[in-house]
């Protein structure tokens, strides 16, 4: 399995060169992943995905406190959040 560092390389590489994909990540995160790497993630799981301009910086904290699962999925080298 790819790492989440990975994945998201992914994602920004194709969001970049591909405008359709990148409305499609912004307008509905969860099926555009699903199409492009396969992941699928829960309904209780919520993605925001946010379109960075000249004037903004988007910084995402990881949470509080990580599951058994989500720590064993980090401590592999995968994403913590779709294990």
């Amino acid at each position: 399995m790819k790492s989440a560092d990975d994945m998201r390389n992914a994602l920004y590489e194709k969001a970049t060169v591909d405008p359709d994909f990148r409305s499609q990540l912004i307008s509905d995160p969860k099926s555009a992943i699903k199409s492009e790497l396969g992941v699928d993630f829960p309904d209780s799981m919520k993605i925001e995905v946010h379109d960075s301009g000249d004037d903004t910086l988007h910084i995402a904290l990881p949470p509080v406190e990580l599951t058994e699962d989500q720590l064993e999925a980090v401590a592999a080298g995968r994403c913590c959040c779709c294990c």
